[in-house]
């Protein structure tokens, strides 16, 4: 290893090479949960030299961990303890390649941040609608890895539906130059698809291209009050119907999930007067002018209120207001670390479904574990709930933490009930590989060992995560 390594740092330079005493940024997943070591941690600077030091890890059997922005949750980033992976950062391939206005695309490297790749596109006069939390951070090496979602999934689909081609480099350190734009081909099996979603088990995406769609000509934001979530389904699809379909984004949120939010995170401000068990909060956007989206969605609120669909809505007044409901929605995360130990579950089940999912969810949970505190929020839109659990009040965080794999089988069994997924959004990385082998087809699971085998069969691409 010490000689493969030496060749490394020459190939790469001291732009490259990460210095030990700077490696801890690198080692630490980012909640937290998963604390490595690494052999070295390797910074190269464009497709070839990814290749290079793939080829020579691939030829010593070196494990490699490819690091995105770090923004992870389930560790598929983190190395492990053994000090015998490099992690492969790839934040200094952050170069715009290309944006095309006749084609409506953009070709980034792997190491540009959302929001810059976003910059790039408004510059264009286009739109990239891929929105996450962490955009600042989130690079889109990363968010292909993991196949990201993130609030715009309604209307515009996750990363695979955004991503026309990609750069890949194999395990053996040749490149797939499959960068080609189009949107239609039908010339063999969908390579693209294969590696996006694949958490850097297969290859290294060094660059994408994506689609890009017009910018916005008018926006509205709308924040909800309901009673129940019995009719959040129908509602949706109402509201969808009403706005000549133009909600991007409708995200759910329970009472508790905005009261941590507010109690533990600066500039949130309770977003109606008077407290309701869930809210809904509403993104539309049109490209063009004419009818006021505004006053049709006044409208259609107004019509669903009468019907007792609604308690209580307000739709925000300008920007600052629209944005003020987007950081008490962004803001739960951070609210949830301030109530102490969490156990979070990433899951998704159908659209409809959700009521009754989320009903049977809270009532198992309160039953095995009396004064827990479901924090239940996320993407209602394409059915995926972050169903997070924190601890009861002065119960020791490390105690309730002990007790992940026990609630995640009350949670995950009932996920499997309503044929749903454990892993919506955030993947399997280190986390949650155990539970893949407990609830995927069998089938599924030998068909993704056998890619697994044919495209890595050193087993170098970042060992121990998802199989």
């Amino acid at each position: 290893m010490k000689q493969t390594l030496a060749t490394i740092r020459r190939l790469l330079g001291p732009a490259g090479w990460v210095d030990e005493d700077s490696h801890a940024a690198y080692l630490r997943e980012w909640r937290g949960l998963y604390h490595g070591r690494a052999a070295a941690v390797l910074r190269p600077g464009d497709t070839r030299e990814v290749a290079e030091v793939l080829r020579l890890c691939n030829q010593a059997g070196i494990g490699v961990v490819p690091q995105g922005g770090n923004t992870g949750l389930c560790g598929g980033a983190a190395p492990d303890a053994s000090a015998r992976q490099v992690i492969l950062s790839l934040e200094r391939l952050n170069r715009i390649r290309e944006v095309d206005d006749a084609d409506n695309t953009l070709t980034a490297e792997a190491g540009c941040t959302l929001s810059v790749v976003q910059e790039a596109a408004r510059s264009a006069g286009r739109l990239f609608p891929l929105s996450l939390a962490a955009g600042h951070q989130t690079q889109i090496g990363g968010a292909l890895a993991t196949n990201a979602g993130g609030v715009n999934v309604l209307h515009y689909g996750n990363t695979r539906a955004l991503a026309l081609g990609l750069e890949v480099v194999l395990a053996d350190g040749r490149i797939w130059h499959g960068l080609s734009g189009l949107r239609k081909d039908n010339s063999g099996y969908d390579l693209r698809n294969l590696f996006i979603g694949s958490e850097g088990t297969l290859g290294v995406i060094t660059a994408a291209t994506f689609e890009l769609f017009p910018l916005p000509g008018q926006e509205a934001t709308a924040i909800l009050g309901l009673q129940s979530l019995e009719q959040a389904p129908v509602l949706l699809a109402s509201l969808r119907q009403a706005t000549a379909d133009r909600i991007v984004g409708c995200e759910v949120m329970s009472r508790f999930s905005i009261e941590t939010a507010l109690r533990h995170v600066p500039d949130c401000v309770e977003p109606l007067e008077g407290s309701f068990p869930w809210y809904l909060l509403l993104q539309l956007a049109d490209a063009a002018g004419g009818v006021s989206l505004e006053e049709r969605l006044h409208s259609a609120l107004s019509a669903c209120q009468v019907q007792d669909r609604i308690q209580a809505w307000r739709i925000a007044a300008d920007e600052e207001q629209a944005a003020a409901l987007w950081h008490l929605r962004k803001s739960i995360p951070a609210g949830q670390r301030g109530e102490g130990g969490s156990i979070k579950h990433d899951i998704s089940v159908r659209v409809s479904r959700i009521p009754a999912f989320l009903a049977e969810a809270e009532h198992r949970v309160c039953e095995r574990l009396p004064g827990i505190r479901p924090c239940a929020f996320g993407h209602l839109g394409d059915g995926n709930i972050h169903f997070n659990l924190s601890q009861p009040a002065g119960m020791n965080p490390e105690d309730f933490l002990r007790r992940w794999e026990e609630f995640n089988r009350i949670v995950h069994d009932l996920v499997a009930d309503f044929g749903g997924s454990i892993a919506a959004e955030h993947g399997i990385g280190q986390l949650k590989p155990a539970e893949l082998r407990r609830y995927a087809d069998p089938v599924a699971l030998e068909l993704m060992h056998g890619i697994k085998a044919t495209l890595d069969p050193r087993g170098i691409m970042n060992p121990g995560k998802v199989l």
